[in-house]
């Protein structure tokens, strides 16, 4: 699929320092008119710059760039609201017949985008309630008779999954079935998506590596100007993985070392739980990567010629 007849739509996505963006901008410096939608739930945020591993200074000169700096860290930002200024974006690139290539690894938010998915509002207070049932097996029957549809899309002991359908039942007063079918399903997107996969020793190190280059180049500083600011940091932006350990240090809860060594321990576990939630989605062409992200960049050119 193209837009307005001139490049086709393309998704890049992997898991945290994979090389995503590293890929993107050569393809975005060789492709005339392609412009890079980040697909990130921190890039966001104002001033969580080295942490976020946002574009540098000299990147943003040379391509566009969009959806990064929206919102200030002590503001939140759901995913209904990225949703809806990831249109905008879209609609405007389609104005001006420039091409957009999706970049990321929050899974949730690029499928809002390719997928077009209805996110339903929060509802804390019905929340609040249907947490203080202990027991999941209750919760499911109630789910049961209220939306039999939701209840039979999920497993019986998945206390969260059972929670979030009740919440949103109970809350908006409308099934949660309605909403859409949900993330079981991968219905054909416009977007032919692409994957760099690495194997998990190679990412565990380019973890440990971007931690090292992070710190050199000013990321406690950064954690310290945010803990000091009078507005304070949205519970959103505060479990932002690296941020979330230093700021337990800062607070005294932890040594530097003891938060370094927990954020290094946590982003890899996130890697995990991102390479899991990619690798169900049958429509991503993944790129197996041996040592240098810039392989996939052949294979992707010729999507584009």
């Amino acid at each position: 699929m193209t837009l307005n007849g001139t490049h086709p739509l393309l998704a890049l996505v992997g898991t945290t320092a994979s090389g995503k963006s590293y890929v993107a901008m050569e393809l975005a410096k060789s492709v005339t008119g392609l412009e890079i939608i980040s697909v990130d739930s921190m890039q966001i945020y104002r001033g969580m710059d080295v942490g976020t591993a946002k574009p540098s200074e000299e990147d943003l000169r040379l391509v566009p760039h969009h959806m990064i700096d929206l919102v200030d860290p002590h503001e939140e930002f759901t995913i209904s609201e990225f949703q809806k200024e990831a249109k905008k974006v879209l609609n405007t690139l389609q104005q001006r017949k420039s091409t957009p290539l999706l970049v990321g690894g929050t899974g949730l938010h690029l499928r809002t985008i390719i997928d077009n998915l209805t996110i339903p509002s929060q509802y804390p207070q019905a929340r609040s309630e249907i947490e203080s049932e202990p027991d999941t097996e209750k919760l499911y029957t109630q789910l049961q008779d209220l939306d039999s549809l939701a209840a039979s899309r999920i497993e019986k002991n998945n206390r969260r999954r059972i929670i979030r359908a009740l919440e949103v039942t109970v809350g908006s007063e409308k099934k949660f079935s309605s909403y859409g079918p949900g993330l079981q399903q991968y219905p054909e997107s416009e977007y032919k998506l692409y994957g760099l996969r690495w194997s998990r020793e190679a990412i565990d190190r380019r973890i440990l590596e971007r931690y090292e280059w992070q710190l050199k180049n000013g990321f406690f500083d950064e954690v310290q100007r945010l803990s000091q600011s009078s507005k304070g940091i949205s519970r959103t932006a505060s479990q932002a993985l690296g941020y979330k350990q230093f700021l337990e240090h800062l607070r005294g809860n932890l040594s530097f070392d003891e938060a370094l060594e927990k954020a290094i321990i946590d982003t890899k576990k996130f890697a995990r739980k991102q390479e899991r939630w990619f690798r169900r989605d049958p429509r991503i062409n993944w790129i197996e990567i041996k040592q240098d992200p810039l392989e996939a960049v052949p294979i992707l050119m010729k999507e584009y010629r």
